[in-house]
């Protein structure tokens, strides 16, 4: 299947790709970082976030010359633990990966002096210290909701979100309604949740997005890490359904041809600069930032796009991109559903 990506072309991060959060500290000492120590909740085979992080990871060793320390699969009980031993065994740099992390990484960072990556909380930054990597899921939902908009010929669109408590989902899936109702007003949502934290719930996954596919879905947008299989298998499992992922490329697993298109996070760049700021010492003074400008989020394109659905997607890009849309700044599912009411 060919398959490219809509989004601004890829490149370093810098200028507009960084957060610009400039600490008062002094910069840190220059580190030679020869072992990259990796961290995430989930197995880093999902073809989403935790083997997103980890490519990413592996990037930036190759960039510096270095090699990477995995621990996979760790969940969030024993995060302190996992993040001392990669310390221990030799990590000059540790990546960790969930905003789960975000509490225990920076303590674990403090004790072991070793620069330690956390995602999604630049407050917590420290120079020399702790980094962080941002990102904004809402433009990338709205490419996804004006393709699916006009696609769809039910005018039912579904929206399945793993983890309820997660403000990434909602503010993506706000951006996806605003995107199908900005070609499509008379399309409707059927929303589904699996739980407050069922990233990786597959058996959810599956019975959820069953149940907006009952409700006349005919496009699914999907958003979870090991859950989003079930998800796909329940669209795979149905007549006539496509699924929009996000994160990752499924593409290797479609065996049926039902995958539409995924919101991309590609951490690539962010995560090469972050290896190179460590070695130069400015680790930790400035934070990294994912967005439509800089290539972090990108639509996959799929042979399934119709001709008026790339078209509306190119369109909603140069909106987007040039500020003549706004999206809404929608973080939980109150405000989802009163934009979805509304």
């Amino acid at each position: 299947m060919r398959d490219r990506r809509i989004g601004a072309r890829m490149g370093a991060i810098t200028g507009a790709g960084v957060l610009a959060l400039t600490m008062a500290a002094p910069a840190a000492a220059q580190t030679e970082v020869e072992v990259i120590g990796y961290a995430s909740p989930g197995l880093a085979a999902d073809y989403g976030w935790n083997e997103q992080g980890l490519g990413a990871t592996e990037a930036a060793a190759e960039g510096v010359g270095a090699t990477v320390l995995v621990a996979d699969d760790l969940g969030y009980d024993v995060t302190q633990p996992s993040l001392r031993s990669l310390a221990e065994d030799g990590a000059d740099m540790i990546v960790a990966m969930a905003s789960g992390y975000n509490v225990d990484g920076p303590v674990v960072a403090e004790e072991t002096g070793v620069p330690t990556l956390i995602v999604d909380a630049p407050d917590s930054m420290v120079p020399g210290l702790v980094g962080n990597v941002s990102f904004d899921p809402n433009p990338g939902g709205y490419l996804a909701g004006a393709l699916a908009g006009t696609m769809t010929e039910s005018d039912v669109l579904g929206v399945v979100i793993s983890a309820s408590e997660d403000p990434n989902w909602w503010q993506a899936a706000a951006g996806f309604v605003e995107g199908a109702r900005s070609v499509n007003p008379d399309v409707e949502f059927a929303t589904a949740s699996i739980s407050e934290f069922g990233y990786d719930d597959i058996e959810g996954g599956n019975r959820v997005t069953s149940q907006v596919i009952a409700a006349g879905a005919d496009i699914v947008f999907g958003q979870g890490d090991f859950a989003a299989q079930g998800m796909f298998a329940a669209v795979e499992a149905a007549d006539g359904v496509m699924f929009i992922d996000v994160i990752g490329d499924k593409s290797a697993i479609d065996e049926q041809g039902v995958l539409l298109s995924s919101v991309l996070w590609d951490f690539t760049d962010a995560f090469v600069q972050a290896a190179a700021d460590v070695e130069a010492g400015t680790f930790g003074t400035e934070g990294y930032w994912l967005d439509l400008a800089n290539g972090g989020i990108s639509l996959l394109e799929t042979d399934l796009w119709s001709d008026d659905g790339r078209a509306a997607v190119e369109v909603a890009l140069a909106g987007v991109t040039d500020g003549s849309i706004e999206l809404p700044p929608v973080t939980d599912q109150a405000a989802y559903d009163a934009l979805v009411g509304g």
